[in-house]
């Protein structure tokens, strides 16, 4: 009989404890305007800004119902703003604002604080190995999900 394996009830559970040591570490640099799971939106407009809502939904792997909700509140809370695409007035660009690249520096640091606890006590080689695994592994649930007929976000496809 083959081991059970456990790698996606481990990875959820790192996701939950996680997810509450972000926002404890959020709350220690003062940050207590955004969530970590909007936290995570923001990071993806920090590595580009002025994007459509169908990239952003790619680089999230948000749907766009829940990406949709999340950007009400970051609009709402004044981090982010929509904008018409120069190009095609039917398209909507979502931009940050001044407000949100001040926050920025202490949101990095929470992040850099992060990985640092996650890697503790791996080497480079085992790191690299370790996120090569992770990507194989994304790779397989977003093929997984387009095969089940769910939607990758935005016309996102994976190629088996």
């Amino acid at each position: 009989m083959a081991k059970p394996r456990q790698g996606a009830f481990l990875i959820a559970q790192m996701h939950q404890i996680s997810g509450r040591i972000f926002s404890r570490m959020l709350k220690d640099f003062h940050i207590d305007t955004i969530t970590p799971s909007q936290g995570r939106i923001l990071f993806a407009l920090w590595g580009k800004d002025d994007i459509p809502i169908q990239e952003l939904a790619r680089k999230t792997s948000l749907k766009k119902s829940t990406l949709t909700t999340m950007l009400d509140v970051l609009e709402g809370s004044g981090h982010i703003e929509r904008v018409p695409s120069g190009a095609d007035r039917r398209k909507i660009h979502i931009r940050l604002t001044a407000r949100d690249n001040a926050l920025q520096d202490a949101y990095r640091q929470v992040s850099r604080k992060m990985t640092d606890l996650c890697y503790a006590g791996f080497s480079e080689k085992e790191i690299d190995a370790f996120e090569e695994s992770l990507k194989k592994i994304l790779k397989n649930l977003k093929r997984s999900e387009q095969e089940m007929g769910g939607s990758a976000p935005h016309g996102e496809r994976t190629k088996p």
